[in-house]
């Protein structure tokens, strides 16, 4: 079983068949059981968005339809995962990814994510290797 959690880079980077995702990566992404996105990474693409911090090929308001017509689940915020955001150590400071992590643990997802400050906690990352560990 496969179960995987998209970093907010590798899931734009997956939608807009950008070659910053390794193609290894995008074989297991079509292959996993399970793909999510958080709904955390949508919060963060507008606010990025917003502060022109990040552009898009398409227009953020079909992420949506898009999620819909792919086999991407939305992973919602929990009352645990915040409960585990309390009492992480502050190695990644990033607001966003630390929610990331707690989801990642609390789903027992590997995450996707060329992010290497992540590896400071107890989470399966995915990025170099070609298959989980």
């Amino acid at each position: 079983m496969s179960h995987f959690l998209l970093d907010t880079h590798a899931f734009i980077w997956l939608s807009e068949n950008d070659p910053n995702l390794p193609n290894h990566l995008r074989d297991i992404i079509d292959t996993a059981d399970s793909v999510y996105l958080s709904i955390v990474s949508l919060w963060e693409i507008a606010i990025k968005l917003n502060l022109g911090k990040l552009s898009l090929q398409g227009s953020y308001e079909t992420i949506e339809s898009e999620l819909e017509s792919s086999d991407i689940l939305l992973l919602p915020i929990t009352f645990i995962d915040t409960v585990k955001i309390r009492h992480f150590p502050l190695y990644h400071r990033d607001p966003f990814d630390r929610m990331l992590i707690a989801q990642a643990i609390n789903n027992d997802l590997f995450l996707i994510s060329r992010d290497s400050q992540f590896d400071a906690y107890p989470i399966q990352r995915l990025w170099e290797d070609v298959s989980p560990k």
